[in-house]
């Protein structure tokens, strides 16, 4: 069972629903201020996002590169948002047999972050060893995805492309650059067996 982070900044069990969107609700309560006074505090929910890097039997990770009606081509990590009743690890296996047609024996959370203050949401990036290929990719009708294999340095690269989605791990990346041991327990996690 993965425990889900606490946010730094939690939604008050008193505040109002002012909005409910088909992703996206918001929350709105009185916080008092430092000078007693209380202004309104307001914080976006949605859903939990689960990011999956599959691993190749050759070593290689898969990534995608989507399009998505009204926006550029991106690149980042197999995943999507997690459904009602879905926990982490069961909306990883969905979505990359999903997005890639693979099953894997082995799900390793790699992190959760909460990647903004004022968004109650985690992402839980986990890495998926151990593939094994069942189906064809089955999409969603708002996505184009093109599956590409990079090896471990060419992940590391994709820190400073703009186009990179997944900026919650850009400073581990950018990290195996100056600190040979951080690379070598990054790129033991990446590794292909067990």
């Amino acid at each position: 069972m993965i425990k889900r982070p606490i946010s730094k900044q939690p939604i008050p069990k008193d505040a109002t629903k002012v909005f409910k969107g088909k992703i996206f609700d918001v929350y709105q309560w009185q916080q008092k201020m430092f000078d007693g006074n209380f202004i309104t505090f307001e914080k976006v929910k949605r859903p939990d996002t689960v990011l999956v890097f599959p691993i190749l039997d050759d070593g290689k990770i898969l990534i995608a590169e989507e399009e998505q009606p009204g926006s550029e081509w991106v690149t980042h990590a197999i995943g999507g948002r997690m459904e009602e009743n879905e926990d982490p690890e069961m909306c990883a296996r969905r979505e990359m047999l999903e997005e890639t047609g693979f099953e894997a024996d082995k799900f390793i959370l790699w992190k959760a972050v909460y990647p903004d203050i004022k968004i109650d949401r985690v992402i839980y990036f986990f890495i998926a060893k151990n593939l094994k290929k069942v189906s064809d990719k089955f999409l969603d009708n708002g996505e184009k995805i093109i599956l590409k294999s990079i090896s471990f340095d060419e992940l590391v690269d994709l820190a400073y492309n703009e186009k990179f989605e997944d900026k919650d791990i850009i400073p581990d990346l950018l990290k195996t650059l100056i600190d040979q041991n951080r690379k070598k327990d990054l790129e033991k996690l990446f590794k292909s067996l067990n």
